[in-house]
């Protein structure tokens, strides 16, 4: 059931101006291009953009009891699709930008990171069906970051390959560009402990609150057979239902497969007990 209204004092009765006071920053480590270090500036200047990121996380966690879906997600889940579409095309793999409409590695990189910065914005407004949500509310908003870095038809290309990136990461989404592809496994990569902190620490005992507890971290490097390797640290075996039912469903139909590997490796000799009793 969603949270009770919370109370004044209560950690959660803060102000929109208190909570920008914290405002984290958006930054793509490594080489970035011209275009992208622009685009960036222009995401971190962009005062409406940020609060529909507050507005979602208010939503997610605190009415809902969910993980993040605020900046911190939004940024890790950017950092992961642009770290994939390095690796992908470092090894020769194109983009859709690329095959069909002949635009370089860099226009590419401007689709998965907007996608990954406004595939929850829907959640300002529901959970239910917040992808759809997401898209009405990303058309404006594109046509705004995209102004100054495209003319008007490349610029409405670009727009449609980013909303197409956003829907296709709901479950059932079938992506049809390898950068739609590269958003809906990022999504699903952002499942290291930190994420469920928040339900964890209230008391949620749920397999998905316990088994994302158990991941320490996600890398993500050339791999041997494919491409790219997913290597996952865990400190407990529950983080394997991450791996089986989540990130598993996710990969699947994204068009990554042939290129994605994953190996998971227990971080320490003994399994951090999680959980002292489970009862219903």
């Amino acid at each position: 059931m969603p949270n009770a209204e919370p109370e004044l004092g209560s950690p959660f009765a803060r102000t929109v101006a208190e909570r920008l006071a914290t405002r984290l920053k958006m930054n793509v480590p490594g080489r970035g291009g011209p275009k992208l270090n622009r685009l960036i500036d222009r995401v971190n200047a962009d005062d409406e953009l940020y609060a529909l990121w507050l507005a979602a996380n208010v939503n997610a966690v605190e009415r809902l009891g969910m993980t993040d879906h605020g900046p911190v997600h939004v940024k890790i889940v950017m950092n992961l699709a642009h770290k994939l579409l390095r690796l992908l095309t470092d090894q020769g793999v194109q983009p859709g930008i690329v095959t069909h409409y002949g635009m370089a590695r860099e226009d590419a990189e401007i689709v998965v990171v907007l996608a990954a910065l406004l595939h929850d914005v829907g959640m300002s407004i529901h959970r239910a069906d917040h992808e759809g949500f997401s898209l009405f509310i990303a058309q404006q908003k594109l046509k705004e970051l995209l102004a100054e870095l495209y003319d008007l038809p490349t610029a409405t290309v670009v727009r449609s390959e980013v909303l197409h990136a956003i829907i296709a990461h709901r479950s059932g989404g079938k992506p049809l560009t390898l950068e739609a592809g590269i958003v809906r496994v990022a999504d699903a990569l952002d499942m290291a402990k930190g994420r469920s902190r928040i339900p964890f620490a209230a008391g949620s005992t749920s397999i998905h609150s316990v088994s994302a507890a158990a991941i320490e971290a996600v890398h993500l490097e050339p791999g041997t057979e494919k491409p790219v390797r997913v290597r996952i640290e865990m400190s407990n075996s529950a983080g394997v239902f991450q791996l089986d039912q989540l990130f598993r469903e996710k990969l699947a139909g994204s068009g990554l497969e042939r290129y994605v590997e994953l190996e998971a490796d227990p971080v320490g000799d003994a399994e951090v007990r999680l959980v002292e009793s489970f009862r219903l």
